[in-house]
């Protein structure tokens, strides 16, 4: 029987309109979209946006053009800038800019053509059957085979044919998603290369091979520093017995990206792409500090919904990544990751302990 590609599918019916978020979210009745409760955008919010954006054009240059410059002259002021959020209208380019994915896509012209156009994979129904659930509220997903979804899989199936060690894994639809909401389906594949293969960072691959290589690793230097810098709640998570398997995986894999509101995942995103897997931790790390007392007095049960379930005013970037910012991980994050790899008696897949040193 010959397998069937989504190109072979009819797109479905176009869902009815609903209001949206800035984003493209479907608003809920209640709390209402990614954004939650946020306040409306005031004239001010606006003046001060177009100011940072004007800021960031000409830091940028036309393109991009006098990025790398700029970069190399004021590094502290594109770190500072970074950390308080990329404009949205130039997130896609910067993300581009920041990851090194624009120097790979000029270095490897018609490749994502090929890959999509002639390849085959062994992963395309598995990636059409996740297809429906990344990101469903999101309008641009919404249409069964739709638009959206077309991308999606193209990207998907691009880099399971791309790299065949690393196939598909269900939590990638998430990293795609998300950078295909800023950028086309080529910028949004190569910028998947230069994540899991380490064009800045040390490479990312390991999240997804068999057997998670780098999910443990970064787990096990997770559990050390949740015991060294929050000993009670530590203490709380061996006597419930608690591992952060059980509620931080998805952290790692999406980079925040599965269930986290849309505009904090956004943020961290600005800075992972330009500090490195740090900041992961450190928001984790920020997440539990924020909930410490409330979760050292839960039973297992509410724990672990607790746990996947962080309260709305825990999750206010302006408010979590300040606290995030002031812990220092990058030091100990290597140390943790010699300890992890001389335990396993072998070097640990690919991965970035701390990214950039703080």
């Amino acid at each position: 029987m010959e397998r069937k590609r989504i190109d072979d599918y009819e797109p479905g019916p176009i869902p009815s309109p609903k209001p949206l978020d800035r984003f493209g979210f479907i608003k809920q009745e209640f709390n209402t979209s990614p954004e939650g409760l946020s306040k409306s955008r005031t004239a001010n919010d606006h003046e001060r946006e177009e100011r940072r954006v004007r800021k960031w054009r000409k830091m940028i240059g036309i393109g991009g053009s006098d990025w790398k410059h700029y970069v190399r002259r004021k590094p502290n002021v594109v770190k500072r800038r970074i950390r308080k959020g990329i404009p949205d209208c130039l997130r896609g380019l910067v993300w581009q800019l920041i990851s090194g994915s624009r120097d790979l896509l000029l270095m490897n012209p018609g490749v994502y053509e090929q890959l999509v156009i002639y390849e085959t994979s062994a992963s395309e129904l598995d990636i059409i059957r996740d297809i429906s659930r990344t990101f469903p509220s999101h309008v641009f997903f919404q249409q069964r085979h739709g638009p959206g979804q077309r991308s999606l899989y193209n990207v998907l199936k691009a880099y399971s044919v791309y790299d065949r060690d690393v196939g598909y894994v269900q939590g990638m639809g998430f990293l795609a998603g998300l950078l295909l909401l800023y950028m086309s389906e080529e910028d949004a594949f190569w910028l998947m290369v230069a994540l899991l293969k380490g064009a800045v960072h040390a490479p990312m691959e390991g999240l997804y091979l068999v057997g998670l290589p780098l999910v443990q690793q970064y787990l096990f230097q997770f559990e050390n520093l949740v015991r060294e810098q929050l000993p009670r709640l530590g203490e709380h998570f061996t006597q419930e017995v608690i591992s952060p398997s059980m509620y931080a995986s998805q952290w790692f894999i999406t980079v925040f990206s599965y269930s986290f509101p849309f505009h904090l995942a956004l943020r961290i995103w600005d800075v992972f792409l330009y500090e490195g897997v740090k900041i992961v931790f450190q928001v984790g790390l920020a997440l539990l500090k924020y909930c410490h007392d409330d979760l050292t007095k839960l039973p297992f049960e509410k724990l672990i919904h607790a746990l996947r379930n962080f309260p709305e005013d825990a999750m206010n970037p302006d408010t979590l990544l300040p606290m995030a910012y002031s812990i220092k991980v990058s030091k100990r994050l290597e140390e943790l990751k010699l300890e992890y790899e001389k335990q396993n008696g072998k070097q640990a897949q690919s991965g970035e302990s701390s990214g950039k040193q703080k």
